[in-house]
């Protein structure tokens, strides 16, 4: 499986391009009491398009991802811009090398690649011994009703005149997973079209079972909603946020 997402890279922004990131200023903001002067982790950073948002409003930001090719356009995101962010090459549960974070965030389902239930576990502890007493975790995972109904409708096509892809998808081995088969195509100068496949594979849990990672973890949870509004989880939910304190 790919683990670098090189080609990937080049073309995450431009596929992101939906995501409301500003919401999630907003969500951090309310979190964390304010952005200014906080230390934020950014975990699963991978092209830094948060961690630039949250640098302008004076956050001091470390991002961390597994992409050397993510981060590379992170870094260099950050020094067009003479935004003070450090960049870190970590898998999320191998966390190390950090303490006193006021806020750490895994923003847009990046937990979701980590597919092991003791990882999971293991990221929220990592988590949990870089903050400051207080401190605040913000992440969001696909639902299962997402990961076990919406991606079973495949295939999903996509065209912008520039990108082009195909996504299959079948179920994983686990409960909840993924398997994402995807074959890009991007145009070029010469109006020719260069192709790249990615695959990619993802699990989610249920809230019951994320809440009892967080609790084993050590972490008091404060709230958890959906979609991007505040409201709690139903069955058909998307997107699930959690709020959870040390």
């Amino acid at each position: 499986m790919n683990r670098s997402y090189a080609e990937f890279a080049s073309v995450y922004d431009e596929l992101m391009s939906e995501i409301p990131y500003d919401t999630y200023v907003e969500l951090i903001n309310l979190a964390a009491n304010g952005i200014a002067g906080k230390k934020i982790l950014d975990v699963g950073c991978g092209t830094g398009l948060l961690s630039v948002k949250l640098a302008k409003l004076d956050g001091l930001v470390t991002g961390v991802d597994l992409s050397p090719d993510m981060l590379s356009i992170a870094t260099n995101r950050a020094e067009s811009l003479n935004l003070p962010v450090t960049f870190v090459q970590q898998p999320m549960q191998q966390l190390t090398g950090f303490s006193d974070f006021d806020v750490a965030i895994i923003a847009i389902d990046s937990l979701n690649y980590v597919v092991e239930e003791e990882d999971v576990l293991q990221t929220f502890r990592n988590i949990y011994n870089s903050l400051a007493v207080d401190g605040v975790l913000l992440f969001d995972v696909h639902s299962t009703f997402k990961m076990d109904v919406i991606f079973m409708e495949s295939p999903f096509v996509y065209d912008d005149k520039r990108i082009s892809y195909i996504w299959n998808t079948e179920a994983g081995d686990e409960p909840h997973s993924v398997y994402s088969e995807l074959a890009f195509f991007v145009r070029t100068e010469n109006d020719l079209y260069t192709r790249f496949d990615e695959v990619h594979y993802q699990r989610t849990f249920s809230v019951l079972e994320y809440v009892a990672m967080l609790d084993e973890a050590g972490f008091s949870i404060e709230r958890i909603f959906s979609d991007w509004e505040d409201l709690p989880p139903n069955f058909d939910s998307e997107r699930i946020f959690f709020q959870a304190r040390k």
